[in-house]
């Protein structure tokens, strides 16, 4: 992000994420968006890593939370207010002991998945 960063538990937590999407699932490291803008009720948030396709167009909002916080319906509701914006077609939460995946339907609904989708 060119710059220094403290090394926080959510960091660390990102930081593997990003290793893993590049690492192992074979994202290139440009369709990985950092704490990626997101304008909510006329105040600015951050997701924590966009993916984007090969056109830019966002396609998986990722939340990172430290591994002592619970992945809970309020870090779902968190991620889905970011991508009620950002309009990915996947969401993934995770505090890098676990991770949840969802993907919204036509209808705006989540619907859990039991894989990491292809990126």
């Amino acid at each position: 992000r060119g710059g220094y960063l403290v090394l926080t538990p959510e960091e660390w937590v990102r930081r593997h994420v990003i290793e893993y999407l590049v690492g192992w699932c074979g994202v290139e490291l440009q369709r990985i968006v950092t704490e990626y803008p997101v304008l909510l009720n006329g105040q600015p948030q951050r997701a924590d890593i966009v993916v984007v396709s090969r056109d830019g167009s966002p396609l998986m909002l990722i939340e990172c939370k430290a591994a002592d916080v619970k992945i809970s319906q309020t870090v779902l509701d968190q991620a889905v207010r970011y991508n009620s914006v950002v309009g990915a077609q996947y969401i993934m939460l995770t505090n890098g002991m676990g991770v949840h995946c969802f993907e919204r339907d036509a209808n705006g609904m989540y619907h859990r998945l039991n894989a990491l989708p292809q990126l």
